[in-house]
């Protein structure tokens, strides 16, 4: 910065007289101008105020690191910064507020010295920022973000000063920093009682009384009618500011925000959380956002929508695309920068944030949403916990996602389970088989949503849990050994087939043969395979499952078995790449002596989702296809349970089990029995996958749900023979 002009001229010339000239003349105007509606910018206090700037600027380069000179004395004792924020308050004449803003930024920005630790700074900056408007729109917002800046630059440089900054506050535990100046304060102190005294000490500590109680509380959250939401302070003043219609100037409170949060020293951090209401002022717009959202919005707009970024704006011809449009980006956006936030703060401040928006927004306001019974209202809050799973990527926020979807419960599943062990889980996965097929669907896409997120208790709540005894086997019993020869396996599953109702000879010309005889002759047992003729024969048991007079696919030029490969493998690699942090192991547990008495129970989740399974020939094509999508996307972990029980065929199973095979087994078997009641079966079910291909135009025909039923079927176990094919290739664990 360059020397005032009049220095330059006259270098000899007393930089503290030209200080205090400057300053008189400032408040002579407040004595002798009559003028009341003067804007401040006619006048000459903006030119005293950057003369006075220069001169401190100029000054303290003429002096030795840390030594203070007179003028910055005068300003300290004579309590100018003090003076200024009252004439800033009084707004007189117009303009001097902004003026204010701008002087206390410069000299906190350009001024070396540390000041923040004197009480004739920190108070006149909390009061700066006591009166900072909290109205939307306000004349000095680029003034007042500005100054937020500069004071959170200097937090962030040293964590001590959050004290004083917020509370007025003598430092709660010295930082290593904070001790490198403590003896130039302390001799700055002695001239001129600089800092607060003990007394101050005392009283700043009683007037925050509120703050303290708060203590014992979990996370040391604050309540919500604590005195610290309704005050004033630099965190309010950068919230209010990140509300702003001004783009530039949200933006640049939000990212100072962040830099304020992300501070690294754990005593700070924990003031910061104890002792102002952050986490309830950050929450509370976030809800108030999720509540401004129309109730008439529609569930599939509002899954329409892609991941928004917070750091971007929409344009005003963008949210009007749709009714609501612009609620929607503005509760995402925050929410994002919330996950944002989460992701940069420090771990004490991230965990009660975190905390105060679980109890918040997911248990105070979609809980009760999604337990309600209007179907509108639950396909509307589905649709919106959906878009909320799809956003949240902090590995804080999503735990406590996962954990208030889902609950902590590891233990297996019973039949006997109760619902009130968790009412929302289970209500949830019931609303996966709703009367309501929107609902069914709705609920589906949520459960894919929360499969794909990288988070391991999800796919172990909902199934592993289950698993974990491979009790879906049939074991030996104590004093046996468990049978695994070649020649027992294979008389046991021809045994099985032979039994089954459905596998008889009475359709001898449907193409039923095929299929059966698509079936490996040589199982190698509930063990995974590990040879390329093993891997051949699954692929094989999953391709020919349908018969030949419910295959269209052949028919037409379109994406066949090779096409599902490529997506399997790039899917499964995505899928491993979730889950390398997860520990899972590369083989089975090994199969120990059981109970026979003992039940096994797939769980709640996989019960649902058999049972719609079983009905896949009756259900809408739209709902098929997001239910073989969550089985799809359950196939594809590569633990070793999870692969064999939903990806081997020739498991030998105890009594009353079934598995994803079996269950297409009877789904084929019911199939050949209404082949043979439908006329010319082939030919519409031909009809139909051209219809849905777009190749010719739509019409009603008889059986539709069924013929769409059947295509879904064909290309779902394609899928699975794909899946199946790339778990076993070099790319993935064995």
């Amino acid at each position: 910065m360059p020397a005032p002009s009049s220095l330059q001229q006259e270098p000899s010339i007393d930089l503290l007289e030209a200080f205090t000239e400057h300053w008189k003349g400032l408040t002579h105007y407040y004595l002798e101008t009559t003028d009341e509606n003067t804007p401040v910018k006619e006048t000459d206090i903006p030119w005293r105020l950057k003369q006075m700037l220069d001169i401190l600027v100029y000054e303290e380069k003429q002096h030795p690191a840390g030594e203070t000179g007179p003028c910055l004395e005068y300003l300290l004792q004579h309590k100018i910064l003090e003076t200024l924020s009252t004439l800033g308050k009084a707004e007189y004449p117009p303009g001097m507020r902004q003026q204010v803003f701008l002087f206390f930024s410069r000299v906190l920005g350009q001024v070396q010295h540390p000041l923040l630790h004197y009480l004739n700074v920190h108070r006149p900056v909390q009061k700066l920022l006591q009166f900072g408007s909290n109205v939307l729109g306000s004349a000095t917002e680029k003034e007042e973000v500005q100054f937020a800046a500069v004071l959170c630059a200097k937090i962030k440089q040293d964590p001590a000063l959050l004290t004083y900054i917020l509370e007025g506050k003598n430092l709660l535990t010295a930082s290593p920093q904070g001790d490198a100046g403590s003896s130039q304060r302390e001799s700055l102190a002695t001239k001129g009682g600089l800092t607060a005294s003990p007394e101050q000490d005392r009283e700043c500590s009683m007037g925050d009384a509120p703050c303290a109680s708060l203590a014992g509380k979990p996370k040391n959250s604050v309540s919500s009618s604590s005195p610290l939401r309704k005050e004033n302070n630099l965190i309010t003043s950068l919230i209010n500011l990140c509300k702003s219609q001004k783009s530039r100037v949200a933006l640049k409170a939000q990212e100072n925000l962040l830099l304020l949060i992300s501070i690294a020293q754990q005593a700070a951090a924990t003031y910061l959380v104890q002792n102002s209401a952050l986490c309830c002022l950050v929450t509370d717009h976030l809800c108030d956002l999720y509540n401004a959202i129309p109730t008439s919005a529609d569930p599939a707009d509002i899954l329409s929508l892609e991941r928004v970024s917070w750091r971007l704006q929409n344009n005003s011809a963008d949210e009007a695309s749709f009714p609501g449009k612009g609620s929607l980006d503005a509760f995402f956006r925050w929410l994002d920068y919330c996950d944002h936030l989460v992701r940069e703060a420090h771990p004490v401040v991230a965990d009660a944030v975190t905390e105060t928006i679980g109890e918040t927004l997911f248990q105070g306001i979609l809980q009760p949403q999604l337990l309600q019974m209007s179907e509108l209202g639950i396909l509307t809050s589905t649709a919106m916990l959906t878009a909320v799973v799809r956003q949240i990527t902090a590995p804080a926020l999503l735990r406590e996602l996962v954990t208030f979807l889902l609950g902590t419960e590891r233990q297996p599943e019973t039949i006997t389970n109760s619902p009130q062990q968790h009412l929302l889980r289970f209500q949830l996965i019931e609303h996966c088989n709703h009367l309501s097929d929107e609902i069914s669907l709705a609920t589906l896409r949520l459960f894919e949503e929360l499969l794909r997120k990288p988070h391991e208790h999800i796919v172990y709540s909902l199934v592993l849990r289950n698993l974990e005894e491979r009790s879906y086997i049939l074991c030996s019993q104590p004093g046996q050994e468990e049978r695994s020869t070649h020649e027992q396996e294979h008389y046991e599953d021809t045994l099985e087939l032979e039994e089954d109702p459905y596998f008889t000879d009475e359709f001898p010309n449907t193409g039923f043969r095929a299929c059966k005889k698509a079936m490996p002759s040589s199982p190698q047992g509930p063990a995974r395979p590990n040879e390329k003729t093993d891997v051949n024969e699954i692929v094989l048991s999953f391709l020919g499952l349908v018969p030949d007079e419910a295959k269209t696919s052949s028919y037409l030029e379109e994406a066949g078995y090779d096409t599902y490969v490529h997506d399997a493998l790039r899917l499964f690699q995505e899928c491993s790449a979730n889950i390398s942090s997860w520990n899972w192991p590369q083989e089975p547990k090994p199969l120990e002596p059981c109970d026979p008495q003992a039940a096994f129970y797939e769980g709640h989740f996989l019960k649902v989702l058999f049972d719609r399974m079983t009905r896949i020939l009756d259900q809408p094509y739209g709902l098929n296809l997001q239910m073989t999508s969550v089985l799809s996307c359950l196939a594809l972990f590569p633990h070793p349970h999870l692969h064999e029980y939903l990806l081997d065929p020739y498991l030998n199973l105890a009594p009353g089990c079934r598995t994803l095979f079996s269950v297409l087994i009877r789904v084929i078997g019911d199939l050949m029995q209404r082949i043979q009641r439908v006329s010319q079966f082939p030919a519409k079910l031909l009809l139909v996958r051209r219809q849905l291909m777009g190749l010719v135009p739509e019409e009603q025909i008889d059986h539709m749900t069924l013929f769409q039923g059947v295509v879904v079927l064909e290309e779902f176990c394609k899928e699975l023979a794909a899946i199946a094919f790339v778990k076993f290739t070099p790319e993935g664990p064995a």
